[in-house]
């Protein structure tokens, strides 16, 4: 889209949260967990500052990150998080998105530490991304040499 060189996406995609969120032109995002409760503008914030459309769950190709809508109704956590890693590729990052503190169906932050090892991934930091959402991100921990 030629509209947004050197304008406003362009700035987004430098500062705003999916900048935040480590991604980049190129990126293949895979979305998981969308609802009619996730945050669009987060979206599509992502989607421009990939320069692309995020894939979903019958993507079957390997992405670069996976984005994770989770609330506490939605089950075992740590189910969620093993299936998220299903098409990622090594060094890649699940972005474990939650509704924060205080909102519906938010999830306690001594859950998500629970569910991360059990899931076979470390958790490395979280950011507040939108007014109703914070992004955890997710690794797979790095071998010993």
């Amino acid at each position: 889209m030629s509209a947004s060189v050197g304008g406003e996406s362009t700035q987004e995609r430098g500062s705003g949260p999916a900048a935040r969120l480590g991604l980049k032109p190129g990126h293949v995002v895979q979305e998981l967990g969308w609802d009619n409760d996730t945050d669009d503008d987060l979206r599509i914030a992502i989607e421009d500052c990939i320069d692309a459309d995020m894939v979903d769950g019958d993507y079957g190709n390997v992405v670069d990150a996976v984005v994770l809508w989770w609330r506490d109704e939605d089950g075992d956590l740590v189910d969620g998080l093993v299936d998220a890693k299903t098409d990622l590729v090594g060094g890649g990052a699940i972005w474990l998105l939650t509704p924060k503190v205080g909102r519906v169906n938010s999830i306690d932050a001594a859950d998500i530490a629970e569910a991360a090892p059990i899931a076979g991934l470390a958790q490395t930091t979280t950011a507040a991304v939108s007014k109703d959402w914070q992004a955890t991100r997710l690794v797979t921990p790095k071998t010993p040499a």
